[in-house]
């Protein structure tokens, strides 16, 4: 039951996977929990307009790819393939409004209430709801983050000229050339959609090379990949203007070290420079939580922020902003408030990009670890596992870091149709402190794409039996 003095034990402001996450959790432990969410819908933007409908178009479109072609060299041919991009556009929303759906379902379950509107604080145990004041004993802010926006580029969803991943989840045909400017996650993966579908894709990355931030040998491998798709790279590069007549956008595109400019024209551009936190409209100087350089709220290792009963979990504080990081931190902060001990193990965060192939990895890139003393690295490509090799998939590799002279796994990064899988086998292992060897040693079912893994374990010690 909750404190007489407040409404609830407590409260969490945002829906999404940090906050939706922590409040289940949090009604399990015994807390009187309420949920503040503005959306018509909960789980936030990974639910409605992020990770899930993504991977559905991902999916939608990598069948229409197979269809089209891949598959007659299985000897299935089937003529006169068509896309129906409205009814892949409503199987997308069905599988979102299933999920989401479940998450309200939960919340039913376990006694969360489900608060409708925006939060704003009055007090550090206070906010108002729709002009109403609700009071807690703690409140965990997990109001996720936003695109970023571009200035001389205005988005615009409802045209469909000039959009942001939310527009290039919806656009209403394929457009017959399309931009994106951002060589990241989110732009590589709607990119690839858009490419499978028919579309000729350009994409403007500001750095000399895609995927910032994973592995060097990952970001050389995906532009491969990428020009092999048919996707233009225009690296080095940046947008510093865009111009809409009628229903074309012409992009004013020079190099980043400065130059001579150029003009691309194209039927939609997505912008896809990055994502910031949401904090405007929270009311946090009324409790005095300041935000650092990036617009962050600084946390300490239990996530409480400086003020007193007010925590923080997700995209709006330091580290990746990924689903599954603020999934483990709502469970984590849960526990810290129902005074348990939460965990997050912020040094093993599996990143997933789930274009086809996928590329993962987790743990330390082989530049940081070079950094910080010396390593073993064992790589082993796919086209020598015998199940990628079979189902006619050979791009990519694995590749494992070890410290060089206690073989512990310090990360792991590889490239392969289930990649996004696959990691989670070195996440288990280097949550448990595990060398090398360990994995090396393990018996791994034949013929999979996992064995890719072993032999690269393999491999770190100079002895791989397939290449």
């Amino acid at each position: 039951m909750a404190d007489h003095k407040f409404d609830y034990d407590l409260l969490i402001i945002g829906a999404g996977p940090g906050g939706y996450i922590a409040a289940i959790r949090a009604a399990q432990l015994g807390l009187k929990t309420a949920c503040v969410e503005s959306r018509e819908t909960l789980g936030g933007t990974c639910l409605n307009v992020g990770c899930i409908p993504s991977k559905a178009l991902l999916h939608g479109s990598e069948l229409f790819e197979e269809a089209s072609g891949h598959m007659a060299k299985w000897g299935i041919k089937a003529s006169k393939v068509e896309l129906d991009l409205d009814v892949m556009m409503a199987e997308k929303t069905k599988a979102v409004g299933e999920l989401t759906g479940g998450i309200e379902f939960l919340f039913k379950k376990n006694k969360v209430d489900w608060l409708k509107g925006h939060a704003k604080f009055t007090s550090a145990n206070t906010v108002d709801v729709g002009g109403k004041a609700v009071t807690a004993k703690d409140i965990v802010i997990a109001t996720g983050s936003s695109v970023t926006p571009l200035p001389g580029v205005e988005v615009d969803n409802d045209k469909g000229l000039i959009v942001d991943s939310t527009g290039a989840l919806s656009l209403p045909k394929v457009p017959k050339k399309m931009v994106v400017i951002g060589g990241g996650v989110i732009g590589l993966e709607l990119g690839s959609v858009w490419n499978r579908l028919g579309s000729d894709v350009i994409v403007v990355e500001f750095l000399d090379q895609l995927l910032p931030g994973l592995d060097g040998d990952i970001r050389k491998e995906a532009a491969k990949i990428f020009k092999k798709q048919g996707m233009e790279l225009k690296l080095g590069a940046k947008v510093t203007g865009a111009t809409v007549k009628g229903k074309k956008v012409t992009l004013t595109v020079e190099p980043s070290t400065g130059g001579k400019a150029e003009t691309i024209e194209a039927d939609c551009v997505l912008v896809s420079i990055g994502r910031r936190p949401n904090t405007e409209g929270l009311g946090l100087d009324a409790i005095g939580l300041d935000l650092n350089k990036r617009g962050q709220i600084e946390i300490e290792h239990d996530f409480r922020t400086k003020v007193d009963g007010v925590w923080a979990v997700g995209d709006v504080v330091p580290g990746p902003m990924l689903a599954h990081k603020a999934e483990d931190e709502g469970i984590a902060v849960a526990e810290f408030i129902a005074g348990l001990t939460g965990i997050v193990n912020h040094a093993v965060i599996p990143n997933v990009v789930y274009t086809m192939p996928e590329f993962a990895g987790v743990g330390l890139t082989e530049e940081e670890a070079r950094e910080k003393g010396e390593i073993k690295v064992g790589k082993f490509p796919m086209m020598a596992n015998s199940r990628a090799k079979t189902n006619r998939e050979p791009d990519g590799f694995v590749k494992i870091i070890a410290d060089a002279e206690t073989d512990k796994v310090l990360g792991a990064w590889m490239v392969a149709s289930v990649a996004g899988t696959m990691v989670a086998e070195v996440a288990i292992a280097m949550e448990f402190g595990a060398t090398s060897e360990d994995i090396a040693y393990t018996c791994h079912a034949h013929p999979t794409h996992a064995e890719a893994t072993k032999e690269a374990a393999m491999a770190v010690t100079g002895k791989p039996i397939h290449i």
